[in-house]
């Protein structure tokens, strides 16, 4: 009796980095204050890099909405939900880190940032991390790569 393997998800994961995740991302996250004796007060110390590698940004059918209870808008409200897809050897985001395209086949995407909604979705069957954003810039860098 002879056994096969077939498809792996370790197989799978390997065509999707290859075919899908072409573009490179940066996550970063905020560093830590740094107090500037000049001023006396504390400033936004230098971004912490968590990941920096192959990746792809997808739009999630077309802009959102949540309804507004009292006239009050939900939290998480956003005009534009977008997933952004990973390795599964990439960290997980955290909310509020940034994703930055940084090298992408589309000029369009390129210097354009998204804010972390959540952490990184996870599964025992996952082949890609799939973490959820919502658009920063509204503007394209527009530089080739």
């Amino acid at each position: 009796m002879t056994t096969s393997q077939g498809l792996t998800l370790g197989s799978v994961g390997e065509f999707v980095e290859r075919r899908i995740l072409k573009d490179r991302i940066r996550i970063e996250r905020k560093g830590e204050p740094v107090f500037n004796p000049d001023t006396g007060q504390y400033e936004p110390g230098p971004p912490v890099l968590v990941y920096e590698g192959r990746g792809a940004i997808t739009p999630v059918g077309g802009p959102s909405f949540v309804l507004h209870l009292a006239g009050q808008p939900y939290v998480d409200d956003t005009p534009s939900r977008y997933r952004v897809l990973t390795p599964m050897v990439a960290p997980v985001a955290s909310r509020e880190d940034t994703v930055t395209v940084v090298q992408s086949e589309d000029p369009s995407a390129l210097k354009r940032t998204w804010r972390v909604t959540d952490l990184g979705e996870t599964s025992t069957l996952s082949v890609v991390r799939i973490t959820w954003v919502d658009q920063v810039t509204q503007t394209s860098g527009g530089a080739a790569r």
